[in-house]
């Protein structure tokens, strides 16, 4: 009888190195099948590493950022514990139904975040302050800025690898970070890690803490500060906890006004719904339209629905892959949701199953009867938009709650509003995907408004 060949264990690193837990989980790929044994570290384990990093003392700047440099050159280009980027990038693609494309330029957008974290740091750096106590600046009073506490948690998601060069920041400011890992993805930070401390991280400087459910939370409460992704229950969860900076649905949009040709625009509008296989926080998830939204909808319809159904690993795949039965699920969920709208694509449904176990989830493209119409604010882990009225008389109501919006329009007054209002993180004006980022500029605000403050030192 053949004997079944022992999976690759996906170890914890703890701030003594790798550690090899008696739990593990083992993690599939889109079809089913096993790909690794993913360590599940105890609430003990948790405590002792979170407590290690609060002993271990910060590294020189210096250090530290040529480190940083170092790790996401290895991560996007080099050999990891043994494994090549193109490798990598087959089993991130793989396991998160990701297309391999999008995960490639994810890990070259990592290196280029490790590179520049502390140049992008330095942006949210307010222009009154210095960086250290013993800046010729401060004999005369000054601002220095500090860390807010030594030690930050990310609980990660899994929906995009390329959210990983982030907490990269954290740890060119001096903090310690603990990673949670999403199951569907372990791979991207186990990597990274690694590659960290391949670099001169220390084993007490960052670490990886793979967990159930159940121990999550004993990872935010022994750090100073915490980030954690999620959908709406994380942000109830975390919204008053002001160690905590919850990340939850972008519901970033587009919006179209009458003085604009829309057929001008509609590559950066496709562009917008599907780049990232349409499932970060920065897609776009609703048109809004200042007219006729019907010629919108069916160009859209028609332009998405020529994308062709691939696995994840094609290099021409651009729509996520799903296991089949989480497919069904959310195709459900649409369904039910989309009752009352004019479907345009994906009426009948969005899941295109590849035979093997998974599922390519196809784009939908729904037309709504109101700006306030409750679909709009409704964000999917695929290509799903929802193509909305608009009218200026409608004001920014409808528009409000948007980590993007890509304002289409030559009305500066409508711009004002859009950058004045509160709950809109972005504004892109003019032919600018909503998707468009780079090192330097806020996400979601700076992560370093929230990891740093200012204190007033005068000295002699």
């Amino acid at each position: 009888m053949a004997v079944a060949a022992e999976l690759p264990a996906l170890d914890a690193l703890g701030p003594a190195g790798a550690y090899h837990a008696r739990e593990r989980q083992t993690i599939t790929d889109v079809a089913g099948n096993p790909l690794a044994e993913l360590s599940l570290v105890p609430s003990l384990f948790v405590t002792r590493a979170m407590a290690a990093l609060h002993k271990a003392a910060t590294m020189p700047v210096d250090e530290r950022l040529a480190a940083l440099a170092r790790a996401g050159d290895a991560h996007a280009m080099g050999s990891v514990d043994g494994v090549s980027p193109a490798d990598h990038q087959f089993i991130v693609s793989r396991c998160s139904g990701m297309p391999i494309s999008v995960v490639r330029s994810a890990s070259e957008a990592i290196a280029r975040s490790a590179a520049q974290a502390y140049l992008s740091v330095q942006h949210a750096r307010p222009v009154g302050a210095v960086n250290h106590w013993r800046d010729p600046l401060t004999r005369t009073g000054r601002a220095v800025w500090t860390r807010r506490g030594d030690v930050f948690a990310v609980h990660a998601p899994g929906n995009h690898p390329g959210v990983h060069g982030l907490w990269l920041e954290a740890l060119a400011l001096g903090y310690r970070v603990a990673v949670r890992p999403s199951r569907r993805d372990p791979f991207t930070p186990h990597r990274l890690i690694s590659a960290l401390r391949t670099a001169g991280f220390g084993d007490d400087q960052v670490v990886l803490l793979p967990t159930g459910y159940d121990t999550a939370d004993a990872i935010l409460r022994g750090a100073d500060l915490a980030m954690a992704y999620g959908g709406e229950d994380v942000m109830r969860k975390y919204a008053t906890q002001t160690k905590m900076l919850p990340q939850g649905p972008g519901r970033s949009k587009i919006l179209l006004t009458a003085d604009v040709d829309w057929r001008d625009h509609l590559d950066v509008i496709v562009a917008s719904i599907t780049h990232e296989g349409g499932r970060a926080c920065v897609n776009t998830t609703a048109v809004f339209v200042e007219g006729d939204t019907t010629p919108v909808a069916q160009a859209l319809a028609e332009r998405l629905a020529a994308i062709p159904s691939l696995p994840p690993q094609d290099e021409h795949a651009v729509l996520p892959v799903l296991p089949m039965a989480d497919a069904h699920e959310l195709e459900r969920y649409l369904l039910a949701k989309a009752a009352g709208t004019v479907p345009w694509l994906g009426g009948d449904g969005v899941v295109d199953e590849l035979g093997d176990g998974s599922a390519v989830l196809r784009p939908a493209v729904h037309e709504l009867d109101r700006p306030d119409a409750e679909q709009a604010g409704i964000e999917l882990s695929f290509p799903c938009v929802w193509v909305a009225p608009w009218t200026p008389e409608a004001g920014l109501e409808p528009l409000k709650e948007t980590l993007v919006i890509t304002a289409i329009t030559h009305d500066t007054r409508l711009v004002d509003a859009l950058v004045a209002e509160p709950t809109i993180s972005n504004v892109y004006v003019g032919d600018h995907p909503t998707y468009w980022i780079e090192p330097g500029i806020p996400h979601d605000g700076y992560l370093a408004d929230f990891l740093m403050r200012t204190k007033a030192v005068i000295r002699d």
